[in-house]
């Protein structure tokens, strides 16, 4: 029989571990303390979804184990990769199908853990608080969730290099979405809560112009100083 291929939306292994970086992702950054596969979705996954997002999980598991077996080494159950599930929205009903539950260490709500056995964890990004640590994540929501983060990116100070580095992608997004044809109605209401944030960008690239085109225009003269040219 031959096998089915499992495709991973996202698999993550930091570079260094412990992961070292200057860039504070809030709740985000302790999704990448580790190797992870990331599953997100735009609408909140069914049971079967949920179910297929475990078996990519004990598939990878499996395929490290099995590696490691060859090479004649062993592997830590610490070391094997979890599973976050990243879902615009969760029902109560879906939590409890799989046991998931608050993190007891942060009590934050959106964020559940399952049974230590199953390594894998939900966040329900509609339920997180609006803190400056859930920002990155409330981005993926959809609708007011989604609005409310965006226009907290454009509000960022402009020397934020996260600011810069997020209305860059916003940007290629939105130029994206504006060149497809036959948008979804989800692709359309994404292009209504991108605008805001694309339109900072848009600003900041005019006002980065204008500072560039002032040094350009400002070179050395004769003894005595500086000459700006009109």
């Amino acid at each position: 029989m031959t096998g089915v291929v499992r495709q991973v939306d996202i698999y993550f292994y930091p570079a260094s571990k412990p992961p070292t970086s200057n860039l504070n992702l809030g709740v985000l950054s302790q999704i990448l303390l580790s190797d992870c596969l990331i599953e997100p979705f735009w609408n909140q996954p069914t049971l079967n979804e949920v179910r297929s997002c475990l078996l990519k999980l004990f598939y990878v598991q499996s395929e490290l184990q099995r590696a490691a077996r060859r090479n004649r080494e062993s592997i830590n159950e610490i070391d094997l990769p979890k599973l976050w599930i990243l879902t615009t929205s969760a029902s109560e009903k879906l939590s409890d199908s799989f046991g998931f539950q608050l993190d007891p260490e942060n009590q934050m709500t959106g964020v559940y853990i399952s049974p230590p056995g199953l390594k894998t964890n939900l966040i329900a990004i509609n339920q997180l608080p609006v803190i400056p640590e859930t920002l990155w994540l409330r981005i993926l929501g959809k609708g007011k969730t989604q609005e409310s983060a965006l226009l907290e990116l454009g509000d960022l100070s402009p020397e934020n290099p996260l600011r810069i580095l997020a209305l860059e992608q916003v940007a290629n997004w939105t130029n994206y979405l504006e060149t497809k044809q036959n948008l979804t109605s989800q692709e359309r209401e994404l292009i209504m809560n991108l605008s805001p944030a694309y339109l900072k960008w848009r600003e900041d690239v005019r006002q980065e112009g204008r500072h560039f085109s002032y040094q350009l225009s400002v070179t050395t003269a004769e003894p005595g100083g500086l000459k700006i040219r009109n």
